[in-house]
């Protein structure tokens, strides 16, 4: 009963500030070996208690830069990129990076936004192409990010064992996705090995059934889903 009130009171927090106007910047983290490198912070003027780092489908590269002034990246149509003022309203900040198998380079955001903003916990959550990285990503991290939210995974989710994890495992797929490489009934399975699931329905498909706009890419239904992902966090 408690985590249902906390979880409802971080919701309407959420709904409070969502027409606050999220901000981006273009940050830095630094590597163990002290290098530096940039990804994308952006908050929703509330006080974060929790974070979220995203990783891009596709390529998987993100590459922000500053051209005249101005913040530009690649793949801002994916879901996850797209959706990040979403995902930085109310109690959340977002740190949009690189898709990586690299440890060291999560760690390093991990460090900068708990630098910024104290001991909050951190999930890492990728999507389609990309939940390759988080489920590569989960043994060497396990304990030491809060979460892992894996959304249109690739068809390897369906035997990807959760249960020796201390860290938690959230899978979430569109029942309407046509991806053949991020089946539904993939993503479905995934209960049966330990990590919770949400499905949701609805939306529009263009395009190809792989791609952004596709139901694979929750066109339409950005905020409903961000929401869920959302609201299971708060439920730690």
């Amino acid at each position: 009963m408690l985590k249902r009130l906390v979880c409802l009171a971080v919701l309407l927090t959420i709904a409070a500030a969502g027409s606050a106007s999220a901000r981006d910047e273009l940050a830095s983290a630094r590597l163990s070996d002290g290098k530096d490198f940039p990804y994308v912070l952006t908050t929703g003027g509330g006080t974060p208690r929790y974070g979220v780092i995203l990783m891009p489908g596709g390529s998987g590269s993100l590459d922000p830069r500053m051209v005249d002034g101005k913040l530009t990246l690649s793949l801002g149509g994916n879901f996850l990129i797209r959706s990040r003022e979403i995902f930085a309203e109310g109690p959340f900040v977002a740190a949009s990076t690189d898709a990586t198998t690299t440890p060291d380079r999560i760690m390093a955001i991990v460090r900068d936004l708990q630098r910024r903003y104290g001991s909050i916990p951190v999930y890492v959550i990728g999507t389609s192409r990309s939940t390759d990285s988080t489920m590569t990503l989960s043994p060497a991290l396990d304990g030491m990010v809060a979460g892992f939210v894996h959304t249109s995974s690739t068809n390897r989710i369906a035997s990807f064992d959760t249960r020796k994890f201390k860290s938690r495992h959230l899978v979430v797929y569109h029942a309407m996705d046509a991806c053949q490489v991020t089946k539904p009934s993939s993503s479905a399975s995934a209960r049966s090995n330990g990590a919770e699931t949400i499905e949701v329905t609805g939306g529009t498909s263009t395009g190809d059934d792989c791609q952004a706009r596709a139901y694979h890419g929750y066109n339409g239904i950005e905020r409903a889903t961000v929401d869920k992902i959302k609201a299971w966090i708060a439920r730690s």
